[in-house]
């Protein structure tokens, strides 16, 4: 990668997080901590308001506005590809909310860009059994709960077909087994626990912020699980 493609690269990769450290920087590009610093040196002589923070990183000054980003054809074609995961293995609030942001990435695509994606888009198809097929729409819920830190309720069934209601403080969504799992503080049980999003009926997210401190690593939940997929 050329240093004029790294540089406008770099710029994306700040905006697209808060905060991101020398270290993010330089794995991300492969290039040394050194070259990161007169890479941001570089942007900040352009008029990039780069700002650093002490123990968080650097980051993009709020209020700075970066035009329109052009994607490569091959860019574009692995959004479709990842649509089509997208269709198949979330819910229909993610479905809905990925259609739009997709709706306005392809409204950037050039001309041919765009005639060649519907084409693509007519020839792929993901087939999958319908046990992965839900009419559920929780993921975005609960992903709107886990970032604002905020008290779920929800009508739950286990395994064993038994209702309860609950109050959970959902800290994560984890993939495994061929269905969604939130992990979650259960103010019944007093512990986390793991709940298939499946099984959970009406789900409301509440006004009340978490009670409890969550300082949870979800690799540690990764390793507890039953099964290797």
């Amino acid at each position: 990668m050329n240093r004029v493609d790294r540089l406008f690269g770099l710029l994306v990769f700040l905006q697209s997080k808060r905060y991101v450290t020398a270290e993010d920087i330089s794995e991300r590009f492969e290039i040394s901590v050194r070259t990161v610093y007169r890479d941001v040196r570089a942007l900040s002589e352009q008029g990039i308001p780069v700002v650093f923070e002490q123990h968080k990183g650097y980051r993009i000054m709020q209020g700075f506005f970066l035009p329109p980003v052009s994607f490569t054809t091959d860019e574009a074609n692995a959004l479709l590809v990842a649509e089509q995961v997208v269709r198949g293995f979330t819910d229909r609030s993610i479905r809905q909310h990925y259609g739009t942001a997709l709706t306005k990435v392809k409204s950037v695509l050039r001309s041919t860009q765009k005639v060649d994606a519907e084409d693509l888009g007519a020839r792929m198809h993901l087939q999958l059994p319908s046990r992965l097929h839900t009419d559920v729409d929780h993921l975005s819920p609960l992903q709107q709960a886990i970032t604002r830190r905020l008290q779920v309720r929800i009508a739950y069934r286990n395994a064993n077909d038994e209702a309860s209601e609950r109050v959970i403080e959902p800290v994560g969504l984890i993939f495994y087994a061929f269905s969604w799992h939130v992990i979650a503080w259960c103010s019944l049980r007093q512990a986390y626990r793991d709940f298939k999003v499946l099984r959970i009926g009406a789900l409301e997210v509440t006004d009340t912020p978490f009670v409890q401190e969550h300082n949870v690593n979800m690799a540690d939940f990764l390793r507890e699980i039953p099964v290797n997929y």
